[in-house]
């Protein structure tokens, strides 16, 4: 890759003529974004909700909610510093509550799927919700993202954090999680995710937030471009449930070591595709030592110049090209989220991992700490290479 724009030029142009970012943010709320504090204030459960912001120099801006410690919104500019918001999402806490779609939230205790919403610890046998198809997912009926998070506001961090209670969508233990988002001056969004918990149990945490490059609501991502460091994914069988083996992507349509074009080879004939529909997989990351950060992805689009860069300490990335969305949901701009036009990438351990013993443990103990950081670093380049 290269002809990376450095800041100091983002900058530049700002200063020569171009709005502020402070500009641009009102312009684009007054326009498109128009995200208003008094639409994601409501009481839930007897705790009340609403709506923050991190945003730095460069125009990047980062807007959060305590409902379901979500991403609501992130405006970045493109190649001409023009600010977009470029995460799918909602105007108001009422339409997340009633549309759904797990957009920008943190999923858990278990993030992805549990086979038959069954796992074992200690020769003690737990049984959660079914909720997709045969199996449970992104823990439960009511998982993290349907909770209202206490919140702590830094300077450029905000905090949530959560008490998840014995039994709750039935996992053992108490289980005490912060989530840290913070955003810097080299555009880089930090998501550090801690856990405790007073009982031996399971974890898997995740944001699942969408991206569109050219815009949320902007039309497909198929002509984005991806670059995915991982030589093996985790097969899954007609439930997408991972089988326990690890496939090569060698000559599949799964390789994406070197980058290329989403849409390139996602209607081949292959039966890993016919059961995401398209892309719903765990890739396994070239990670040199577990829970190391390591570079994990990148995604770019050229029309507009826009890329982020994904690393991460998790072993497994989850890609989502949106192959459930239908129309069904209209977005913050008014238009409506077509058949793949959004994409997911998260970090996390492997789905159905406390079934699979050859896959990295997902077992919390008492007395430790569960940690992970994942880094979503902004930019814009005017070539893939």
């Amino acid at each position: 890759m290269k002809n990376l724009i450095p800041l100091f030029l983002i900058s530049l142009m700002f200063a020569c003529g171009k709005p502020s970012s402070q500009e641009n943010a009102a312009e684009a709320e007054a326009d498109s974004v128009y995200l208003k504090k008094e639409d994601f204030q409501k009481e839930i459960d007897g705790k009340q909700t609403d709506l923050y912001v991190l945003e730095n120099e460069n125009g990047v801006t980062v807007y959060l909610t305590n409902y379901g410690a979500r991403i609501v919104g992130i405006i970045t500019p493109d190649l001409d510093g023009n600010l977009t918001d470029i995460s799918p999402g909602y105007s108001s806490i009422d339409e997340y509550i009633e549309k759904g779609m797990y957009l920008g939230c943190v999923v858990g205790r278990y993030a992805n799927r549990i086979k038959d919403g069954k796992f074992s610890l200690d020769n003690v046998d737990y049984t959660l919700a079914i909720n997709n198809g045969p199996n449970a997912l992104h823990g439960g009926e009511k998982g993290f993202d349907k909770q209202v998070w206490d919140v702590v506001e830094k300077q450029d961090t905000i905090v949530f954090s959560y008490t998840s209670k014995e039994g709750e969508e039935g996992y053992p233990g108490t289980m005490n999680v912060t989530v840290a988002y913070s955003l810097n001056s080299e555009n880089e969004l930090s998501l550090e995710y801690s856990a405790t918990t007073d009982r031996k149990t399971i974890i898997n945490l995740t944001n699942h937030n969408f991206f569109n490059l050219k815009g949320e609501g902007e039309g497909t991502i198929l002509d984005h471009y991806l670059q995915i460091n991982s030589n093996y994914i985790t097969p899954v069988d007609s439930t997408l449930i991972p089988t326990g083996s690890l496939l090569s992507i060698q000559n599949t349509p799964f390789d994406f070591n070197e980058g290329k074009v989403i849409g390139q080879d996602i209607e081949e004939d292959h039966q890993q595709l016919i059961f995401g529909q398209g892309y719903d997989h765990n890739w396994v990351v070239n990670q040199e030592v577990l829970g190391d950060l390591t570079f994990a992805a990148k995604l770019w689009e050229p029309t507009t110049g826009r890329y982020v860069e994904f690393s991460s300490t998790e072993p497994g990335l989850q890609v989502y090209t949106g192959n459930f969305m239908r129309g069904q949901n209209t977005g913050k701009a008014g238009k409506k989220y077509e058949f793949r036009s959004a994409i997911a990438l998260e970090s996390q351990h492997f789905p159905n991992s406390p079934n699979q013993e050859n896959f990295p443990s997902t077992i919390l103990l008492p007395n430790d700490t569960y940690h992970q950081l994942t880094v979503w670093k902004f930019g814009v380049m005017d070539e893939w290479e």
